[in-house]
């Protein structure tokens, strides 16, 4: 069940930086007027492939070892996905293990973990969010400054006292290459059927609801990301930033994995 997105706008292609050492703070750095300035940074223990839609980062992606992170500018009504692919044989060219996608493409193959953004949407306001839809790959957070809006999410990840961590993926949802897992799969594509994928009697707002499932598969995901979208609908996992936010999207954990 894929969750409805929205439709990334066509933006100047950004200047780009990458330092060995991640980004503490975005407040010491500034982007041009009508420039907004997003971070990425990889605190796992693997060399990750960073993309990031309607850029120059995209659709190859900038390698980011261990602790290696990337800034770019991009305009203030940039909209785009930002996602890991990770398991890539030498460069982002592929093929990667997971976070791939064929040809030129808004998003990649599930399952991965996505971050997503419209800038400017709605009475001077950007939404973004953590989605989790289509399974997750690597674990992402994402932290808000020069802003109005009081960022929820700790400078480590925490949110409402839960911080972020691997996912616990059951056996029969864990995505495998050559036999290791690079993922966790969303309930409909590793059982199937109406009641999972949300057709049926089971589509649409009113009757997708993962409570009423026979095991509400969706809890995987929210234990390990409390404030990331689990399933179609799980609105409530948009968040909102009101000023002209700049954005850091950290790939790894509260405990720094």
């Amino acid at each position: 069940m894929v969750k409805p997105k929205p439709s990334p706008k066509n933006t100047p292609r950004p200047a780009i930086t990458t330092t060995d050492k991640p980004v503490q703070t975005q407040q010491t750095v500034t982007a041009p007027a009508g420039q907004r300035l997003i971070s990425v940074i990889n605190r796992t223990r693997q060399t990750v492939w960073a993309v990031v839609t309607n850029s120059s980062v995209y659709p190859a992606g900038r390698r980011l070892a261990p602790g290696q992170s990337l800034s770019l500018t991009v305009a203030d009504n940039w909209g785009g996905r930002i996602w890991g692919r990770t398991g890539c044989t030498g460069t982002a060219a592929g093929p990667c293990a997971s976070g791939d996608c064929t040809s030129v493409c808004t998003g990649p193959n599930p399952p991965t973990t996505l971050g997503e953004f419209t800038f400017d949407a709605y009475a001077g306001m950007d939404f973004y969010d953590v989605s989790m839809v289509d399974g997750a790959n690597l674990p992402m957070y994402i932290n808000i400054s020069h802003s109005t809006t009081t960022d929820p999410v700790s400078d480590t990840g925490c949110y409402q006292g839960t911080c972020t961590t691997e996912i616990n993926c059951p056996k029969a949802m864990q995505a495998l290459a050559g036999g290791r897992q690079i993922g966790c799969k969303p309930p409909c594509a590793a059982f199937g059927g109406d009641t999972y994928c949300c057709r049926g009697a089971w589509a649409g707002r009113d009757h997708c609801v993962p409570a009423k499932w026979p095991v509400d598969y969706t809890r995987v995901f929210k234990r390990a990301a409390p404030y990331a979208y689990s399933y179609a609908f799980d609105d409530a996992a948009t968040m909102p930033c009101k000023g002209a936010c700049y954005y850091r999207v950290t790939f790894g954990t509260t405990n720094g994995s």
